[in-house]
């Protein structure tokens, strides 16, 4: 379960998002997409289509709600990711893909990389194809994280906190 918080973005949907995913299958989740200021409701799913080897990115399809910015509509997505530390030494995990929101109704390129600082911190930086995000999270012994957000929408900047804990 996952709740999120973006302070002043001038987007209802954006501003406060709750959500909840199943794991059915260690490949595929399910779940589901609250933004109760816009009274959105949308289903979430992943799968990893394929896993990434040593010389292979995993494969991930899925669907959510389109863009943070968007003030509706859905997305779905197809991502390649792969840790790199294995290959460089380094702990960054990039990905790219590509998503059609609804909202728009256009294809999008996307993607991001995450770094791996500490054993418990990490930063993600993610391109949704029209504005760049970054996210600072720190995990918790028994399994909670917390983030802090730094969202951008139409050039200005806003800040916001995400609360994960899993069941």
């Amino acid at each position: 379960m996952s709740l999120r918080a973006i302070e002043g973005i001038p987007v209802d949907r954006a501003r406060l998002r709750l959500t909840t995913t199943y794991a059915l299958t260690p490949r595929l989740s399910a779940g589901v997409e609250l933004n109760p200021l816009d009274d959105d409701v949308g289903i979430l799913a992943n799968w990893r289509v394929l896993d990434e080897t040593r010389q292979r990115p995993a494969l991930v399809l899925g669907t959510s709600s389109d863009r943070i910015g968007s003030s509706s509509g859905r997305a779905g997505f197809a991502t390649l990711s792969k840790d790199l530390e294995p290959l460089v030494d380094l702990p960054i995990a990039p990905y790219a893909g590509v998503t059609w929101g609804d909202f728009e109704d256009e294809w999008r390129a996307i993607g991001g990389v995450n770094v791996r600082w500490a054993e418990r911190w990490s930063s993600t930086h993610l391109y949704d194809g029209v504005n760049l995000h970054h996210i600072i999270d720190h995990s918790f012994d028994a399994g909670p994280r917390l983030g802090l957000l730094v969202v951008e929408q139409d050039g200005k900047h806003y800040v916001g906190l995400r609360v994960t804990a899993p069941f």
